[in-house]
């Protein structure tokens, strides 16, 4: 299959990143410190700048920025998942499939990415991203979710306390 990827030298993107269980699992935020781990390992090698991040139990979203010249996410999410698994113990259960390629059964293969276009698109999945888990359910106000870069943007200013209204 031939996917569509916008590639676009230092450019700005939306990410959501799935783990192939999805119902029950609560993996990444069990093991947040490895995944803030394999997330800092691959900043320092192949440097990104984080505009807003979320982890979720089961997904995250992201919005980040490559540096000038630099089109390669896919190396970066690449690294992040296979450092993140490494640290996993194989016990998952993975299809015959997986184990035909010598794949983990963690993470979906694929993501979903979107090149940011203009200022009012990176506000709007800036938004999504801190309010993805009011939105699932998780907690009632953005502030009460950990997981997310939320509290970090607030303290800088710009996103108030009680933003979204709750």
């Amino acid at each position: 299959m031939n996917y569509r990827r916008a590639w676009c030298p230092g450019g700005t993107y939306f990410f959501t990143v799935n783990l192939l269980e999805r119902k029950g699992n609560r993996l990444l935020v069990d093991r947040i410190d490895l995944l803030r781990e394999a997330v800092r390992r691959v900043k320092r090698t192949h440097p990104f700048t984080i505009h807003a991040w979320v982890v979720l139990p089961e997904h995250l979203h992201c919005v980040i920025e490559l540096p000038a010249g630099d089109v390669d996410f896919a190396l970066r999410w690449r690294l992040i998942r296979l450092i993140f698994s490494r640290g996993i113990p194989k016990t998952e259960r993975r299809s015959a499939v997986r184990q035909k390629r010598h794949e983990r059964g963690i993470w979906q293969r694929r993501y979903w990415e979107h090149l940011i276009r203009d200022d009012a698109d990176f506000a709007a999945h800036m938004d999504y991203v801190h309010f993805n888990p009011v939105k699932h359910g998780w907690v009632e106000r953005v502030a009460d979710w950990p997981y997310s870069t939320f509290h970090r943007l607030v303290a800088q200013g710009v996103y108030p306390e009680d933003w979204a209204g709750l």
